[in-house]
C-alpha cells in the first residue's frame, strides 16, 4: 500500500516515521522549506526512549505525479486549504483519505473537495511538539490512531488499512462510531485547551492553587453538554476518566494550543473553539468559560496578525 503522509510535523511526522521504520511504503508531502530542513537533519523524534532518526522519502506538491492508495492528512487547520491543493494530484479513484485534524469542520471541506466516499474519519492521540530545530519532541507515552467510516458501517478497506497500520510502533483501532470518537476528542482538547490557556499553566499548576481543581470539571461540563446536545453524549466513565486526567496533582500536561500560545505562534482558535461555540449557540447550550477562553485566544490571534503586518 502506497502511503502519502501530508505534513511532517508533530503528528504526521511522528506516525509517518514509525510507519516508515516498520517497512511501510511511506512518502511525506511537505513544503520546500520543511523538505530542506529534513534533508539536512533527517526526521528526528526525541524525548522518550532512544532517539529516532530517519532519512525520509519526501516530495513537494510539484513532484506528486500519481495517486496514492492511502493519504494520511495531518496539518494544522490554517494549512488545510493549501494542503488540499497540494495533494490533489495524489488522489485517484481508489485513494482513501484519513484526516487527523482537530474538531469536525475539516470533514465537510474534504467531503466537498474529494467526495465523502473517499474520506474516513480519524482520531490521533499523541503528545508531541516541534522544537526550534524542527525535531519532533515526544512529551508523553500516548500514541495511537482510530479510524472509521463516516457512516459507521464496516468495510473491507477499513480492515486493509488497519492491517497496514498495525505493528508500526503505535496503537491502531477501527471505531464503530468514528464521529462520536471525534466529538469526544474534541471535548477533551477543548477542555484542556481552555483550562491551560485561561490559567497560563499546566494541569498540575492549576490544581495546585486554591479552587484550581474545580475549574476543569466546570469547563468539561460545558463541552460535554455541547457534545450531548449534538447527539454524542459521553458516558459517566468517560467523563470520570477525563476529569481524573485534568485534575491530577503535579501533572505537567498542557494543550498544544497553549504551547502555541506561549510561543507566540498561530493558534487553532476557530477550529477548536470557534466552531464548537457556533454549534453550542445553534443547540442552545451556554458555554461561558469556553466563551472566555475563545475571546482570549482571538485577542492573541488579532495581536499576532497586527504585529506581522507592521
Amino acid at each position: 500500500m502506497r502511503i502519502l503522509v501530508v505534513g511532517a510535523g508533530a503528528t504526521g511526522g511522528f506516525f509517518g516515521a514509525h510507519l516508515a521504520r516498520a517497512g511501510r511504503d511511506v512518502t511525506f508531502l511537505v513544503r520546500p522549506g520543511r523538505a530542506a530542513q529534513l534533508r539536512e537533519r533527517g526526521l528526528r523524534i526525541t524525548g522518550l526512549g532512544p532517539d529516532v532518526v530517519l532519512d525520509p522519502r519526501l516530495v513537494t506538491a510539484a513532484e506528486v505525479d500519481r495517486p496514492y492508495d492511502l493519504v494520511l492528512l495531518a496539518v494544522k487547520a490554517a494549512g488545510l486549504p493549501s494542503a488540499l491543493d497540494d495533494l490533489a494530484t495524489a488522489v485517484g479513484p481508489g485513494t482513501v483519505i484519513v484526516p487527523f485534524l482537530n474538531g469536525l469542520a475539516h470533514l465537510d471541506v474534504l467531503n466537498a473537495r474529494f467526495g465523502e466516499e473517499r474520506v474516513l474519519g480519524g482520531v490521533a492521540r499523541v503528545m508531541t511538539m516541534i522544537d526550534d530545530q524542527g525535531d519532533i519532541v515526544r512529551l508523553g507515552p500516548i500514541a495511537d490512531l482510530a479510524i472509521g467510516e463516516q457512516d459507521a458501517r464496516p468495510s473491507d478497506r477499513l480492515k486493509a488499512i488497519e492491517a497496514e497500520l498495525t505493528c508500526a510502533g503505535f496503537g491502531i483501532a477501527v471505531s464503530s462510531d468514528i464521529i462520536r470518537a471525534m466529538w469526544h476528542k474534541w471535548v477533551f482538547i477543548s477542555t484542556l485547551g481552555a483550562l491551560t490557556t485561561l490559567m497560563r499553566g499546566s494541569v498540575g499548576e492549576v490544581v495546585a492553587v486554591p479552587g484550581g481543581d474545580r475549574l476543569a470539571p466546570r469547563i468539561l461540563a460545558e463541552a460535554t453538554a455541547v457534545s450531548a446536545a449534538a447527539g454524542y453524549p459521553m458516558s459517566k466513565g468517560g467523563i470520570a476518566a477525563v476529569t481524573a486526567l485534568l485534575t491530577e496533582a503535579g501533572s505537567t500536561d498542557t494543550a498544544s494550543i497553549y504551547r502555541d500560545l506561549v510561543a507566540g505562534r498561530p493558534v487553532e482558535v476557530e477550529q477548536i473553539f470557534g466552531d464548537l461555540l457556533d454549534r453550542a449557540r445553534a443547540l442552545g447550550v451556554a458555554t461561558p468559560l469556553l466563551d472566555l477562553s475563545t475571546m482570549g485566544l482571538r485577542v492573541h490571534e488579532n495581536r499576532r496578525v497586527r504585529q506581522r503586518s507592521k
